[in-house]
């Protein structure tokens, strides 16, 4: 039984010794783009980032992301910025009324007139009145959900104190 042990642990030392050559130090034989985002994160203070909700007029669509109809609104993720909403009644012609921002927002979903939006770390509630085209915060549930990771995978790293990953730009 000892002599299993000792045979076991003989072949765990080799295998992690290994790893490494005996020449050199292992720390310089990688470079950083191995281990590094190719992405660099965008990042505002939490109190921009709670203050961030806007309607503003309808932009052109970029990168788009999940779509959601209720009725006849349209909403369209333009990913990691907020929501173009449409009037939807004619779907072959819609019309664009709103974008509603909110930075960081990947998805939503609505129930009784609510719009639930994951925007990065936190989930709020909206209420959108579309005869008057106006929105209300009614919630706000801070730290719901994992930081924003880089389309590569990563983490960010080194962020400010009170603020919140909103976005990854890509490295020049």
């Amino acid at each position: 039984m000892k002599l299993k042990r000792l045979t076991t642990l003989l072949l765990f030392s080799i295998l992690f010794q290994s790893c490494c050559t005996f020449y050199g130090d292992c720390e310089d034989r990688f470079d950083d783009s191995f281990i590094a985002s190719n992405f660099t994160p965008v990042v505002i203070k939490r109190a921009d980032f709670e203050a961030s909700i806007n309607l503003s007029n309808s932009t052109a669509i970029g990168t788009s992301g999940k779509i959601y109809i209720v009725n006849n609104t349209l909403f369209i993720n333009e990913l990691n910025k907020g929501f173009h909403i449409y009037d939807n009644s004619d779907p072959s012609n819609p019309k664009a009324l709103k974008f509603l921002e909110a930075p960081g927002s990947t998805d939503l979903a609505i129930r009784d007139n609510m719009i639930y939006i994951n925007q990065a770390t936190d989930l709020i509630a909206v209420q959108f009145n579309a005869t008057t085209n106006e929105i209300s915060l009614k919630k706000r549930i801070s730290n719901t959900f994992p930081p924003l990771r880089s389309p590569d995978g990563f983490e960010a790293y080194d962020i400010p104190e009170n603020s919140v990953v909103v976005d990854w730009k890509p490295k020049n």
